[in-house]
């Protein structure tokens, strides 16, 4: 085992800790008169914790120590000169790389705000402002933090938007506030208060440990899509975009209406696109990336929808805990949706 070296004033009595013992020469000498004095011992951490020392407390008539290190004092790191430049490179491609990357991202930001109509008639009716399209949500606040670039794009092509919540969001009993807040929201992204439901049912609650029936969730979505004449649908994929259940489900539920036939003809589902974390948390660095994926709709943010996606979110204020702060500056899903037919 390589020795420690414990560097403290020379005129402090230290005795040495229980358990260890000097394996080299006592060094003594410094330029200005205040000698240190140093003893390498095997034990850094073993036999200190024994003594006073551990405890946080002086050693009798010494002073804190200088330093602890792993070599004698006056060593001295160096890398050669080759080693050196080719970091000072490596860094500097790098930070080049990034900031091409930005640029890119960027570029293609302002770029791709009209790709998502050509994508949207693509997908789904031949002329965007005929689309009435329902955002099937399963807690007030997904409809800011994960769909803003769905429900801010589809406004912009003059698409009429409803909105529908299968939970009132009262797992911690803030439902009502919780209502409120999501109104507000709404009225942000371009959803009028009529257009928005909000579903209470004691079977259907906030809870990820609750499996939420298939059947009850898909009575509920198939009579509003046929009550509003809808004829496309946005939801979560299996993935849930954050894994959550209650997410899960309502992929499940849309899914089983598709399957059994039971959806009104012409009527189209999109599903968004789940990520892995990386690229959940890169902003608009995943723009580049997102072009490059496969996806039948793509809808990108300008910086001013990208500021009003922002203060959709920020009128939860039930909801904004530390994390979601976070979540607002550096999610993608504020800035870009990527959605696949179901």
């Amino acid at each position: 085992m390589n020795p420690f070296w414990v560097e403290f004033p020379q005129r402090a009595h230290f005795p040495l800790p229980k358990g260890g013992h000097v394996v080299g020469q006592f060094w003594k000498g410094s330029e200005k008169g205040v000698s240190p004095a140093c003893y390498p011992c095997h034990s850094l951490l073993g036999s200190l914790k024994e003594e006073s020392l551990g405890q946080g407390k002086a050693l009798p008539g010494a002073e804190p120590f200088c330093r602890l290190s792993l070599f004698p004092p006056g060593t001295t790191w160096s890398l050669p000169v080759s080693v050196a430049m080719a970091l000072a490179l490596l860094g500097s491609f790098l930070a080049a790389l990034l900031a091409l990357v930005w640029l890119g991202s960027r570029w293609l930001r302002r770029r791709g705000a009209g790709w998502g109509h050509q994508t949207l008639c693509a997908a789904g009716p031949a002329r965007a402002d005929d689309v009435r399209a329902l955002v099937v949500t399963a807690h007030p606040d997904d409809e800011a933090m994960f769909f803003a670039p769905t429900i801010l794009s589809l406004g912009r092509f003059q698409a009429q938007l409803w909105l529908l919540c299968c939970s009132s969001g009262n797992y911690y009993n803030q439902g009502e506030l919780r209502k409120n807040e999501l109104v507000q929201s709404c009225a942000i992204l371009g959803i009028p208060p009529s257009n928005v439901t909000v579903i209470d049912h004691r079977d259907l609650p906030d809870d990820p440990a609750v499996e939420w029936d298939t059947h009850l969730l898909s009575t509920f979505v198939l009579k509003h899509i046929e009550t509003n004449h809808i004829n496309l649908v946005i939801t979560f994929d299996a993935g849930g975009v954050s894994g959550h259940a209650n997410h899960i489900a309502l992929y499940t539920a849309l899914r089983s209406l598709q399957s059994e036939g039971k959806l009104p003809e012409g009527c189209r589902v999109l599903t968004l696109k789940s990520v892995n974390l990386l690229r959940k948390y890169i902003s608009i660095l995943d723009v580049p990336i997102s072009c490059l994926q496969s996806q039948d709709v793509l809808f990108i943010l300008t910086k001013e929808e990208s500021e009003q996606a922002k203060r959709a979110m920020r009128c939860h204020h039930s909801q904004l805990l530390w994390f979601r702060h976070t979540y607002i500056l550096f999610s993608r899903f504020m800035v870009i949706n990527s959605l696949c037919l179901l």
